[in-house]
């Protein structure tokens, strides 16, 4: 019997290759996206293991071969199936017309010769490609903004969670397709070393954003901007190494008179929010086993904290943390997780004191929502609401994760209330609402940041549907641009574009770095040393 863990992204390429049907919930069914992981039937399995041969993420292993903190996977697949029998797995009995079947795709007739421009290299961006290459014949160019590709994969997923990053290996085999140009270190806006959407409309037949969700939405409360307040989209940044995101968390030091607290408040009870509190909490020793950027790993040792406490408006059935991500917390050596419902009826006089420094803590507090964040200089502590009650929590830093929003980019229109950009059902609107023909957004710039890997997949391959059915019905307006014309533009604008070879020269000296080290990669934090590991130098 097979079992699928916690690095689960339900990317659902196990489904596909099941031969039994036995991997729920499938893209077809009640829970998919929203689902915490995939489940295998234990009373359908066969034992072939084609999924964990199909896994991008090595989720998927033997229930003999788990380790010890794995074990619980083999009740939670089973669990499922407990909850859910109206789930129906294992071979289809002939004559079924009921059961599932394979399904191909129409295969339209689509214009000889399309090109498409693709902006962004994160999940959306990658199964896009991958759909683009699979179901027709257009050439398509690849943009991010960063040298190197990911998205939020290379710079959102957790340093601890090395298994969700394998994703991108499988992208890595599309950006070596022949119809694939890649180019990275270039940005879409209207400044001078920039490429404007007006551009990227003029020569190509189809543009397709999947730039995701990267401002985090403001508290909007006294405080706020003060020195040690950040967001969770900063911190995620700078713990991964994101270019230029230099600037660390300005964690108090303290003083003898008045020393650091060793704790970190965190507003949100999302995954985000537990990520960044299991960074902030773990070991140091445990950390530089990772590819966490070095500056984070310096700062962090040196901080030293030992206390998160996590602020959750509602109770805790309502929070936005996925199974998985709350199990995680437990994994981490030496840290305790405590869980207070009640936080109107609970003794909190001992946040108005520093942490204990003997003891490292998650501490979910629930039914509180803050007030004020009060410092004179800098961070020092935050008022927090609890029912009737007024309470302050002594802090060095408060890092608030309450969603996330979309970055606008000049020339399309952005729908400000909802933090996306303007559309319907995934096609571009202008400022009338009328249809941009050839303007396509996906993934969280899409329908806004709800949804995993598994999401975006689903997100992606609609989209790019929609266009092969646009393209099919004669509604594409057609470059009238030579084929080259668009990559001479782009070297006029910026000196250092990076194409494919660059950006695996990029990835083999992180690695090498790593490598030295016992990590997995030591990753670049400049723009300018991933431009020289690239093979660019100065003349």
């Amino acid at each position: 019997m097979f079992v699928i863990t916690q690095s689960c992204c339900s990317d659902a390429a196990c489904v596909a290759v099941c031969p039994v049907n036995c991997i729920h919930p499938t893209p077809e069914e009640r829970g998919f996206g929203s689902s915490d992981i995939l489940h295998i039937d234990p009373e359908a399995c066969i034992d072939c293991g084609a999924c964990a041969d199909a896994c991008p993420v090595d989720a998927i292993y033997p229930a003999d071969k788990l380790g010890t903190r794995d074990k619980v996977f083999i009740d939670i697949n089973a669990d499922y199936y407990k909850t859910n029998p109206e789930v129906r797995s294992g071979w289809a009995p002939i004559g079924d017309d009921s059961a599932s079947s394979i399904t191909y795709p129409d295969v339209p007739k689509l214009p000889a010769g399309l090109r498409v421009a693709l902006v962004g290299t994160g999940p959306s961006g990658g199964y896009a490609l991958r759909t683009l290459l699979d179901r027709t014949e257009a050439q398509v160019t690849v943009i991010d903004k960063l040298p190197t590709p990911g998205g939020l994969v290379r710079a959102g997923v957790a340093p601890d969670h090395p298994g969700t990053k394998g994703v991108l290996r499988g992208f890595d085999l599309l950006y070596r397709d022949p119809r694939v140009t890649m180019l990275t270190n270039v940005t879409i806006g209207d400044g001078p070393d920039q490429v404007t959407p007006a551009e990227l409309a003029e020569h190509f037949d189809a543009v397709f954003y999947a730039v995701g969700a990267s401002e985090s939405r403001r508290l909007g409360i006294p405080g706020e901007d003060l020195p040690g307040s950040t967001s969770a989209t900063d911190l995620v940044a700078w713990y991964n190494g994101v270019p230029g995101v230099d600037a660390g968390p300005p964690l108090r030091r303290g003083t003898a008179d008045d020393p650091a607290t060793g704790r970190a408040v965190v507003v949100g009870t999302g995954n985000v929010a537990l990520d960044v509190a299991r960074i902030l909490v773990s070991p140091p020793d445990l950390l530089a086993t990772t590819d966490i950027a070095d500056r984070a790993l310096e700062l962090l040792a040196e901080q030293n904290v030992h206390e998160v406490v996590l602020l959750g408006r509602r109770d805790q059935a309502s929070a936005a943390y996925t199974a998985a991500e709350y199990r995680a917390l437990s994994e981490i050596p030496g840290v305790e997780v405590e869980v207070i419902e009640d936080a109107e009826g609970a003794d909190l006089a001992r946040f108005r004191q520093p942490a204990d420094p003997k003891r490292r803590r998650i501490v979910f507090l629930f039914h509180s929502s803050p007030e004020e964040i009060t410092g004179d200089s800098q961070v020092e502590s935050i008022t927090v609401r609890t029912g009737e009650g007024r309470h302050h929590v002594a802090t060095d830093l408060v890092v608030r994760s309450i969603g996330y929003r979309s970055t606008p980019i000049p020339g399309l229109t952005f729908d400000d209330a909802r933090g996306v950009f303007s559309n319907v059902d995934g096609r571009l609107v202008d400022e009338t609402g009328a249809i941009v023909p050839g303007g396509y957004v996906l993934g969280w710039a899409k329908r806004g940041p709800s949804g995993g890997i598994g999401a975006n997949k689903m997100c992606a391959t609609r989209t790019v549907e929609d266009f092969i059915a646009d393209a099919a019905a004669g509604r594409l307006p057609r470059t009238e641009r030579e084929p080259g014309a668009f990559g001479a533009l782009v070297r006029t604008r910026v000196r250092t574009v990076i194409g494919y070879r660059g950006m695996r020269a990029i990835d083999r000296r992180e690695r090498r770095r790593g490598l030295e080290q016992g990590r997995p990669r030591v990753k670049f934090t400049q723009v300018a040393e991933m431009v020289g590991a690239a093979g660019w130098r100065r003349t």
